[in-house]
């Protein structure tokens, strides 16, 4: 059995430019245009990579930096979305502003979630030892003038990613913005017949606007996780994805204020395997839920795309920042974030995977120890994921 060795090395996804980083347990892709982290995938015994759990287009994509409307515009749509969804795969990163621009902006040539996504990164640092690996990157969100920096970082015997973010304000002015992390998963890891989604989090709220005339909720309605208002009367359980083809929708849900850390976790019980992430809450308080089900026809989605993002950050919704400032605080939280003029703040936070055995049904918990991630089922399950140092790595 060849000995499984950690690894930092450029490749090509899918024809865009990205680093791959393995240890012994999981793999990542990276890519340098827009900065999403593209895939996540459990390596086998053999050292062979399983599923992506991460959500892949299924329209083919770009870097977003080489979007041009012209050529561009029919298969992705408009520059103002256009341009994000040319890149848009797996875990995003929406930076100054979650949702579309204002229409002032968008004649300015911006486009929807932010620049930082649609930007080129450049890679600043790669390390590779025998017991860690680790990729840091940064890049420039015009015209906001904010300086982004992401590392990266696997350790051996842990089947999880350490990530370390930091947004500085060279400005000398403060600066309020929205700082989001668009994880998306999708098929064949989310299945509706075998995928159950777990959020530590009670309160939320619906969407205001609809879902393009296919609403799968009612509009503007408070709720407890995870059974929301349905468009026609009832529930929806939203811990189920995909219930319901040809519908979408949009809900933000506060994460419990009673836990220093916030989760989301997602079971596929065919497959035996959890994935999630932890994160303070006091630096991420929401998470947005987004479902699309084969509901929009239009560019790039063809009525055949299944997605669920479960969207962690400052902003509860993708409304854009003149409605995050106008509508101010929501369930007594604040919805977006300041950084003071020529200062820097950071969020560390990390994704896990893991195999469950056979029975396990639900996520009922997830526990941050200082030396392991704890996933709680049913019936007494449990399973721990080995991560150093875990409490001082979530900032």
């Amino acid at each position: 059995m060849p000995t499984p060795t950690s690894t930092c090395r450029k490749i090509q996804w899918k024809g865009r430019a990205a680093y791959c980083l393995a240890n012994d347990l999981i793999e990542l892709t990276a890519l340098t245009g827009g900065g999403s982290i593209a895939a996540l995938r459990l390596l086998s015994r053999s050292s062979q990579p399983g599923e992506n759990i991460l959500w892949e287009a299924p329209w083919t994509t770009l870097d977003p930096d080489r979007y041009d409307e012209r050529r561009h515009k029919k298969p992705y749509g408009p520059h103002f979305v256009g341009k994000f969804l040319a890149g848009f795969t797996g875990h995003a990163l929406c930076l100054d502003c979650f949702g579309p621009p204002s229409d002032e902006e968008i004649r300015q040539g911006l486009c929807l979630h932010g620049e930082a996504g649609v930007s080129r990164w450049k890679t600043k640092a790669t390390s590779v030892s025998s017991q860690q690996v680790s990729l840091k990157m940064s890049v420039k969100a015009p015209p906001s003038g904010l300086e982004f920096e992401r590392q990266l970082a696997l350790r051996k015997g842990e089947p999880v990613v350490y990530v370390n973010e930091s947004v500085r304000n060279p400005s000398a002015a403060d600066h309020y913005f929205h700082w989001t992390q668009h994880v998306t998963f999708g098929p064949p890891f989310l299945d509706p017949q075998h995928s159950t989604i777990a959020l530590s989090a009670e309160r939320g709220i619906t969407w205001p606007l609809g879902y393009e005339g296919n609403s799968l909720l009612q509009n503007s309605r408070e709720f407890r996780w995870p059974n929301a208002p349905a468009e026609g009367g009832g529930t929806a359980d939203l811990s189920r994805p995909f219930a319901v083809a040809g519908k979408g929708f949009v809900a933000a849900v506060l994460t419990k204020t009673e836990n220093a850390a916030a989760y989301l976790a997602v079971l596929n019980r065919k497959l035996g395997l959890v994935a999630g992430y932890c994160f303070r809450r006091e630096r991420f308080p929401w998470i947005a839920v987004w479902e699309e089900n084969c509901s929009r026809q239009g560019a790039p989605w063809n009525g055949k795309t299944q997605a669920r993002g479960l969207e962690f950050g400052t902003t509860p919704m993708p409304l854009g920042k003149e409605a995050s400032f106008r509508s101010g605080p929501l369930f007594d939280t604040p919805t977006y974030c300041r950084v003071p003029a020529k200062s820097k703040i950071n969020a560390g936070y990390v994704a896990f995977l893991a195999r469950v055995e056979q029975g396990w049904q639900e996520i009922r918990d997830v526990e941050i120890a200082d030396q392991a991630i704890v996933i709680r089922g049913d019936a007494g399950r449990q399973v721990k994921v080995p991560a150093h140092k875990l409490k001082q790595a979530i900032v």
